[in-house]
């Protein structure tokens, strides 16, 4: 239970009608979650507009309303905020009725493209082998310690997210790696968030279904790093282009790894096999059973995260020198009859020309590639033909298929992945 007032705190509040010294038991935005002496936040969806479903709020049992337009009329006994940013507004909610979790862990961010899977869960499987207590919320799996919380969302909504880390927090963690999508930081889910660091893996063709544009897409990833502190650290790929412009007017520590740059952690590919990678990272031989270029990166980043944390380097590349693939990640399989199957997340065209290019600098061509790939339903349609492209072009044959069609027709999205 929390005092109104205390949980507005940030909220940029444009009017008041009613009193804010009343006692709310629990926050919503989505008015079928409603009970008696909640606040419900009328946020404006990409789907569906929560001002519609004030009136059903209150008649579930809802106290206080926020939101960014009044309703034409109020209610005897209801408290109505008006905001200039609901969305926004509830991420600050969020945050100050479960005490402000953030503040309280070391929050690490990892947005990007490619890689974000990878990166966040080696980190958390790094850390648990050193001995901490550790979070992680992913595309995959949300975990705290060894038990593991499902995922619905790459990145949580506000309350959700808040909820899982005071969760972990009351459970004796002390580090959290998060998964951030362009998405969530657009829709404003990780607003009232103090991230203790950020990483940037690079950013290629992806959800222009969403954002219309790569500026816009660009845009989103940067508010990331836009809203660190000056006490947190913000670590970019340099070798991507883009690395740049997430350090623009960031108030964070900047830091910048690559493979084919100057940057502040440097490494290099000695050997890439399928028994997994032989890396120079500053200075140091490591033998890792990741495979693939991208994976290099992922390593780096991994590094240099556990250095800026504090770790030292040789307990650093030790554990990572144990750490396994990430489940659908360059997933490695062999028969006993010789035939080597890859299982890959691979849903941009960068992520799967990587996955294809690695196996063909890999393999010693007596193999036959044989890729079987899909588009997803509801997303990003320009990617389709590009995906089908360059599968053609790095395989000996191709198997389109249906991968998650949702509301398409599967057919039409094979129709458009042939065009390529």
């Amino acid at each position: 239970m929390k005092l109104l007032k205390d949980i507005l705190y940030q909220t940029r509040i444009v009017d008041l009608v009613g009193n804010t010294n009343i006692a709310i038991e629990t926050i919503a935005f989505d008015s079928r979650k409603v009970v008696s002496f909640s606040l419900f936040v009328a946020v404006r969806g990409t789907q569906v507009d929560g001002h519609l479903y004030i009136e059903q709020a209150i008649l579930a049992g809802a106290i206080a309303i926020v939101c960014e337009e009044f309703p034409e009329n109020l209610k005897s006994g209801i408290s109505y905020v008006k905001v200039q940013d609901a969305a926004l507004a509830l991420g600050f909610i969020a945050a100050n009725y479960f005490e402000n979790p953030s503040t309280k862990i070391k929050l690490i961010g990892i947005t990007g493209t490619n890689g974000k899977t990878t990166t966040a869960t080696l980190l958390y499987n790094l850390y648990r082998s050193l001995g901490f207590k550790t979070g992680l919320l992913s595309t995959v799996e949300n975990k705290i310690n060894s038990d593991t919380v499902a995922a619905t969302h790459t990145t949580p909504d506000a309350i959700a997210l808040n909820f899982l880390l005071t969760e972990m927090i009351e459970k004796g963690c002390t580090h959290c790696f998060m998964e951030v999508s362009s998405h969530a930081i657009d829709q404003k889910r990780v607003a009232g968030i103090q991230f203790e660091g950020a990483v940037f893996t690079n950013i290629t063709h992806d959800h222009l279904d969403y954002h219309k544009t790569f500026d816009a897409y660009i845009k989103a990833k940067k508010g990331l790093f836009d809203n660190l502190t000056s006490s947190a650290f913000a670590l970019v790929n340099i070798d991507d282009r883009q690395g740049e412009t997430m350090l623009q007017n960031c108030k964070a520590k900047k830091y910048t790894y690559a493979i084919k740059t100057i940057a502040d952690f440097k490494a290099k590919i000695l050997e890439n096999n399928f028994t997994g990678l032989h890396v120079s990272i500053d200075n140091q031989d490591l033998y890792a059973k990741l495979i693939g270029s991208f994976n290099a990166y992922n390593i780096l980043a991994v590094y240099a995260t556990s250095i800026l944390l504090g770790q030292s380097a040789m307990d650093v590349l030790t554990a990572i020198s144990t750490l396994n693939a990430v489940t659908g990640r360059f997933q490695f399989i062999k028969t006993e009859s010789n035939i080597v199957a890859i299982i890959d997340y691979a849903h941009t065209p960068d992520a799967l020309e990587n996955v294809l290019t690695t196996i063909n600098d890999i393999r010693t061509r007596n193999e036959k590639v044989i890729t079987v790939v899909g588009c997803g339903g509801n997303r990003d349609e320009a990617k389709r033909p590009e995906m089908a492209k360059i599968s053609c072009r790095l395989s000996d044959r191709v198997v389109l298929t249906s991968d998650n069609p949702r509301n398409e027709n599967p057919t039409d999205i094979i129709n458009q992945m042939k065009k390529g």
